[in-house]
């Protein structure tokens, strides 16, 4: 096989390939024999016709289609290892000659893994803002754990309160037209927690019960229901019933029942533990992002667009899951948002991914580090834990699901840069 490299824009070199003339022929050959045993051709056997009664009923370029699945695989793997290339996606054909008893001529091209020009990457100090927790962090906390022990109760004898669930009717109309899905009969609203629309769950305050009333609200503007996008709108409404949370007393008595505590004092203790560990994971995570974005910072790569729009693509079909778990659509969210809007923040994040992919990679060939059986087991094991299925399992859904094992041999590298680069560098918390 004689090959000629020529180098083009984008990280993109090309490729004459050429395959002596018995080489193709072998490959050719081998191919009507694998064609042979899967086509009907009346009077012969299955794998027995001759080859040209066989090209007469395929056609040659069939075989010759055939040919060269089967033979650029390793056509491919002996030029990027001859040349010690470095491809980030699957070569691909740009034209072929092939012509039985004649050399095999193809044109392909590659594309190149971009150069990086690492900066400083050890030995470095940087600066970063530390973490102050929240003076009431402690209160919202005991507040936190006494609201999950609080007992409801119905009330009778006064209005309603914005920390009260309410049990009422409510009827909706714009423009004069009555809402469609905008009425209900006995529905039960958190009045602290509401998700309808802004200034509405306010508006039932300070109500009296069996009180006929009606509330103006205005649909925000990019209400996904188009129709009625920054459209004002009344609602008649009318409360059943007031339902309030009564809290337990904090004492002694209290924390034995919430955990292994004897006193408020050790309930408090295990809080701020938990208030200080949280301090030092946040202190952790923004002292290995200040030092991972001053290291790509420094970092210089000429990145092909190639590369960016198939992030995005990636990136899109994301986006797309997102939305679909929230109740949207991606027509939905290219209305509100704009497909030139969506798009351009979408290649901004892929442009950031693909270079601090690219920076993790040199990285861990300079030092390296690479990710052993252990760590891809322990990365399982964590997946499996976060939805509580065994890893048996795990794996067998995976492997359903093309590319996911590399992601996550991607994301144990990550982790493991991530940890280099802290332990490799200063972070001095001011």
């Amino acid at each position: 096989m004689n090959t000629t490299i020529e180098k083009q824009p984008e990280n993109v070199v090309k490729v004459d390939i050429e395959i002596p003339a018995k080489e193709a022929a072998n490959y050719y050959n081998n191919a009507a024999k694998r064609l042979a045993q899967y086509v009907n051709i009346p009077g012969f056997r299955k794998g027995k016709a001759p080859r040209n009664i066989l090209e007469q009923h395929i056609g040659e370029e069939r075989i010759k289609h055939e040919a060269l699945e089967n033979a650029l695989p390793k056509i491919f793997a002996d030029v990027i290892k001859e040349n010690n290339f470095d491809v980030v996606t699957q070569p691909y054909v740009e034209s072929y000659d092939f012509n039985i008893g004649e050399d095999l001529k193809i044109v392909a091209k590659l594309e190149l893994r971009p150069e990086v020009k690492l900066g400083e990457y050890k030995g470095l100090t940087v600066e970063v803002e530390e973490y102050k927790t929240p003076e009431d962090s402690m209160q919202k906390s005991l507040d936190g754990i006494l609201s999950q022990h609080a007992t409801t109760v119905v009330v009778t004898d006064r209005k309603t309160k914005s920390d009260d669930t309410i049990v009422f009717d409510f009827d909706g109309y714009s423009n004069g037209e009555k809402i469609e899905h905008g009425d209900a009969k006995n529905f039960t609203l958190d009045l602290a927690h509401s998700s309808f629309i802004p200034g509405f769950a306010e508006q039932l305050v300070d109500r009296a019960l069996e009180e006929d009333f009606e509330i103006e609200v205005k649909f925000p503007d990019e209400y996904h229901e188009k129709k009625l996008a920054g459209q004002p709108a009344t609602f008649k409404c009318k409360i059943h019933e007031i339902k309030t949370k009564v809290l337990p007393e904090l004492n002694d008595e209290f924390a034995q029942k919430v955990g292994p505590f004897k006193t408020v004092d050790e309930l408090k203790a295990d809080i701020q533990k938990y208030l200080d560990t949280q301090k030092a994971d946040i202190d952790r995570m923004n002292s290995e992002k200040a030092v991972f974005d001053k290291v790509t910072s420094e970092a210089k790569v000429d990145i092909q667009q190639s590369m960016i729009d198939r992030e995005a693509d990636e990136l899109v079909e994301e986006y797309r899951q997102k939305l679909a778990s929230q109740g949207f659509t991606w027509d939905q969210a290219v209305e509100a948002q704009g497909y030139d809007n969506i798009m351009n923040s979408l290649k901004e994040d892929a442009a950031v991914r693909v270079k601090n992919s690219l920076v993790i990679g040199e990285i861990a060939k300079r030092e390296n580090i690479s990710v052993s059986q252990s760590d891809f087991s322990a990365k399982l094991t964590e997946l499996s834990r976060m939805y509580q299925i065994d890893p048996q399992t795990m794996v067998k859904q995976l492997s359903q699901t093309p590319g996911v094992f590399n992601a996550l041999s991607q994301q144990a590298l990550n982790e493991k840069v991530t940890q280099f680069l802290a332990e490799n560098n200063t972070v001095k918390l001011k």
